[in-house]
Protein backbone atom coordinates (compact mmCIF):
# COMPACT_ATOMS: atom_id res chain seq x y z
CA UNK A 1 0.00 0.00 0.00
CA UNK A 2 1.30 3.45 -0.88
CA UNK A 3 2.07 6.08 1.68
CA UNK A 4 -0.86 8.19 2.82
CA UNK A 5 -0.63 11.48 0.95
CA UNK A 6 -2.92 13.28 3.39
CA UNK A 7 -1.92 12.27 6.95
CA UNK A 8 -3.42 15.40 8.52
CA UNK A 9 -6.80 14.65 6.95
CA UNK A 10 -6.64 11.07 8.22
CA UNK A 11 -5.74 12.31 11.72
CA UNK A 12 -8.77 14.64 11.75
CA UNK A 13 -11.06 11.92 10.37
CA UNK A 14 -10.00 9.58 13.16
CA UNK A 15 -10.75 12.26 15.75
CA UNK A 16 -14.10 13.22 14.21
CA UNK A 17 -15.34 9.64 13.84
CA UNK A 18 -14.04 8.59 17.25
CA UNK A 19 -15.72 11.57 18.92
CA UNK A 20 -18.99 10.69 17.19
CA UNK A 21 -18.77 7.09 18.35
CA UNK A 22 -17.78 8.09 21.91
CA UNK A 23 -20.87 10.32 22.08
CA UNK A 24 -23.25 7.77 20.55
CA UNK A 25 -22.00 4.57 22.24
CA UNK A 26 -19.99 5.84 25.18
CA UNK A 27 -16.21 5.74 25.49
CA UNK A 28 -16.02 2.41 27.34
CA UNK A 29 -18.40 0.71 24.89
CA UNK A 30 -16.51 1.89 21.80
CA UNK A 31 -13.79 -0.50 20.64
CA UNK A 32 -10.85 0.11 18.36
CA UNK A 33 -12.56 -2.20 15.87
CA UNK A 34 -15.67 0.02 15.93
CA UNK A 35 -13.47 2.97 14.99
CA UNK A 36 -11.70 1.03 12.24
CA UNK A 37 -15.01 -0.17 10.77
CA UNK A 38 -16.49 3.34 10.75
CA UNK A 39 -13.36 4.74 9.11
CA UNK A 40 -12.80 1.82 6.73
CA UNK A 41 -9.20 2.02 7.86
CA UNK A 42 -6.56 -0.62 8.58
CA UNK A 43 -5.04 -1.09 12.01
CA UNK A 44 -1.74 0.11 10.61
CA UNK A 45 -3.38 3.29 9.34
CA UNK A 46 -4.83 3.99 12.79
CA UNK A 47 -1.73 3.07 14.79
CA UNK A 48 0.35 5.35 12.60
CA UNK A 49 -1.42 8.22 14.39
CA UNK A 50 -2.55 6.74 17.73
CA UNK A 51 -1.15 3.86 19.76
CA UNK A 52 -4.34 3.28 21.80
CA UNK A 53 -7.91 4.34 22.41
CA UNK A 54 -6.66 6.34 25.40
CA UNK A 55 -4.44 8.41 23.09
CA UNK A 56 -7.46 9.12 20.89
CA UNK A 57 -9.44 10.29 23.92
CA UNK A 58 -6.54 12.53 24.98
CA UNK A 59 -6.53 14.10 21.51
CA UNK A 60 -10.31 14.57 21.71
CA UNK A 61 -9.85 16.35 25.04
CA UNK A 62 -7.16 18.61 23.59
CA UNK A 63 -9.39 19.38 20.62
CA UNK A 64 -12.25 20.24 22.99
CA UNK A 65 -9.99 22.63 24.93
CA UNK A 66 -8.83 24.29 21.70
CA UNK A 67 -12.43 24.49 20.46
CA UNK A 68 -13.51 26.33 23.61
CA UNK A 69 -10.54 28.70 23.39
CA UNK A 70 -11.20 29.48 19.71
CA UNK A 71 -14.90 29.91 20.38
CA UNK A 72 -14.16 32.26 23.27
CA UNK A 73 -12.03 34.46 21.01
CA UNK A 74 -14.72 34.46 18.30
CA UNK A 75 -17.51 35.28 20.77
CA UNK A 76 -15.46 38.05 22.36
CA UNK A 77 -14.88 39.61 18.95
CA UNK A 78 -18.53 39.30 17.93
CA UNK A 79 -20.32 40.19 21.18
CA UNK A 80 -21.55 43.74 21.67
CA UNK A 81 -22.65 45.05 25.05
CA UNK A 82 -22.90 48.33 26.95
CA UNK A 83 -19.96 47.36 29.18
CA UNK A 84 -17.54 44.53 29.93
CA UNK A 85 -19.75 43.05 32.65
CA UNK A 86 -22.70 42.59 30.30
CA UNK A 87 -20.36 41.31 27.60
CA UNK A 88 -18.96 38.71 29.98
CA UNK A 89 -22.47 37.60 30.97
CA UNK A 90 -23.44 37.14 27.32
CA UNK A 91 -20.27 35.15 26.64
CA UNK A 92 -20.83 32.84 29.61
CA UNK A 93 -24.43 32.23 28.55
CA UNK A 94 -23.29 31.39 25.02
CA UNK A 95 -20.76 28.90 26.39
CA UNK A 96 -23.38 27.41 28.70
CA UNK A 97 -25.75 26.73 25.81
CA UNK A 98 -23.27 25.57 23.15
CA UNK A 99 -24.37 22.11 22.01
CA UNK A 100 -20.99 20.98 20.67
CA UNK A 101 -19.29 21.76 23.97
CA UNK A 102 -21.92 19.74 25.81
CA UNK A 103 -21.51 16.84 23.37
CA UNK A 104 -17.75 16.74 23.95
CA UNK A 105 -18.28 17.04 27.69
CA UNK A 106 -20.46 13.91 27.55
CA UNK A 107 -17.38 12.03 26.35
CA UNK A 108 -15.12 13.47 29.04
CA UNK A 109 -17.66 12.80 31.81
CA UNK A 110 -17.03 9.07 31.28
CA UNK A 111 -13.43 9.69 32.43
CA UNK A 112 -14.33 11.76 35.47
CA UNK A 113 -12.64 9.24 37.82
CA UNK A 114 -9.42 9.27 35.80
CA UNK A 115 -6.97 11.54 37.69
CA UNK A 116 -4.97 12.30 34.52
CA UNK A 117 -7.93 13.81 32.70
CA UNK A 118 -9.18 15.71 35.75
CA UNK A 119 -5.74 17.26 36.39
CA UNK A 120 -5.31 18.04 32.69
CA UNK A 121 -8.66 19.81 32.71
CA UNK A 122 -7.69 21.81 35.79
CA UNK A 123 -4.46 22.93 34.14
CA UNK A 124 -6.28 23.97 30.97
CA UNK A 125 -8.80 25.89 33.06
CA UNK A 126 -6.10 27.88 34.88
CA UNK A 127 -3.51 28.30 32.12
CA UNK A 128 -5.69 28.68 29.03
CA UNK A 129 -9.25 29.78 29.89
CA UNK A 130 -8.73 31.93 32.99
CA UNK A 131 -6.42 34.48 31.30
CA UNK A 132 -9.11 35.15 28.68
CA UNK A 133 -11.73 35.77 31.37
CA UNK A 134 -9.19 37.84 33.33
CA UNK A 135 -8.76 40.26 30.43
CA UNK A 136 -12.52 40.80 30.29
CA UNK A 137 -12.58 41.43 34.04
CA UNK A 138 -9.81 44.00 33.60
CA UNK A 139 -11.96 45.75 30.99
CA UNK A 140 -14.83 45.77 33.47
CA UNK A 141 -12.65 47.32 36.15
CA UNK A 142 -11.59 50.03 33.71
CA UNK A 143 -15.13 50.88 32.56
CA UNK A 144 -16.48 50.72 36.13
CA UNK A 145 -18.93 47.85 35.57
CA UNK A 146 -16.95 45.47 37.83
CA UNK A 147 -15.51 46.31 41.25
CA UNK A 148 -13.32 43.30 41.91
CA UNK A 149 -9.57 43.18 42.55
CA UNK A 150 -6.87 40.74 41.42
CA UNK A 151 -8.64 39.89 38.12
CA UNK A 152 -6.31 36.97 37.34
CA UNK A 153 -6.96 35.27 40.69
CA UNK A 154 -10.65 36.09 40.50
CA UNK A 155 -10.96 34.49 37.05
CA UNK A 156 -9.18 31.34 38.23
CA UNK A 157 -11.35 31.00 41.35
CA UNK A 158 -14.52 31.58 39.33
CA UNK A 159 -13.73 28.98 36.66
CA UNK A 160 -12.44 26.35 39.10
CA UNK A 161 -15.53 26.65 41.27
CA UNK A 162 -17.87 26.72 38.29
CA UNK A 163 -16.28 23.90 36.29
CA UNK A 164 -15.24 21.60 39.14
CA UNK A 165 -16.69 22.40 42.56
CA UNK A 166 -20.20 22.86 41.13
CA UNK A 167 -19.87 19.96 38.65
CA UNK A 168 -22.37 17.26 39.66
CA UNK A 169 -20.54 14.51 37.72
CA UNK A 170 -17.45 14.87 39.92
CA UNK A 171 -19.33 14.43 43.19
CA UNK A 172 -22.44 12.45 42.26
CA UNK A 173 -24.85 15.28 43.06
CA UNK A 174 -28.43 15.60 41.88
CA UNK A 175 -29.97 18.62 40.13
CA UNK A 176 -31.22 20.25 43.35
CA UNK A 177 -27.82 20.00 45.05
CA UNK A 178 -26.16 21.42 41.93
CA UNK A 179 -28.64 24.28 41.75
CA UNK A 180 -27.98 25.15 45.40
CA UNK A 181 -24.24 25.31 44.75
CA UNK A 182 -24.66 27.46 41.67
CA UNK A 183 -26.76 29.93 43.65
CA UNK A 184 -24.15 29.92 46.41
CA UNK A 185 -21.46 30.53 43.79
CA UNK A 186 -23.58 33.43 42.53
CA UNK A 187 -23.50 34.96 46.03
CA UNK A 188 -19.77 34.35 46.51
CA UNK A 189 -18.82 35.96 43.20
CA UNK A 190 -21.03 38.95 43.95
CA UNK A 191 -19.17 39.42 47.24
CA UNK A 192 -15.91 39.36 45.25
CA UNK A 193 -17.26 42.06 42.94
CA UNK A 194 -17.80 39.68 40.02
CA UNK A 195 -21.60 39.63 39.89
CA UNK A 196 -21.87 37.99 36.46
CA UNK A 197 -23.97 34.93 37.35
CA UNK A 198 -27.72 35.44 36.89
CA UNK A 199 -30.66 33.05 36.90
CA UNK A 200 -30.58 32.66 33.10
CA UNK A 201 -27.00 31.42 33.26
CA UNK A 202 -27.77 29.05 36.14
CA UNK A 203 -30.71 27.56 34.24
CA UNK A 204 -28.54 27.18 31.11
CA UNK A 205 -25.83 25.38 33.09
CA UNK A 206 -28.36 23.06 34.75
CA UNK A 207 -29.89 22.27 31.36
CA UNK A 208 -26.44 21.51 29.97
CA UNK A 209 -25.68 19.09 32.79
CA UNK A 210 -29.02 17.37 32.23
CA UNK A 211 -28.23 16.89 28.53
CA UNK A 212 -24.85 15.43 29.47
CA UNK A 213 -26.51 12.95 31.81
CA UNK A 214 -24.42 14.29 34.67
CA UNK A 215 -27.17 13.42 37.21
Amino acid sequence: MGRNKYPEQTFERILDISTKLFIEKGYEQTSIQDILDALNLSKGGLYHHFKSKEEILEAVMQKRAQYVTDMLHDIIQGTKAINAKEKLKKILYHLGTDLETHSLDMVLTSQINNPYFVVSGLQTCVKQDAPIISRLIEEGIKDGSLKTTQPAFCAEVFLLLLNYWANPALFGRNDLETKERLHYLQSVMSLLGLDIIDDNLINAILSGYEKMGAY
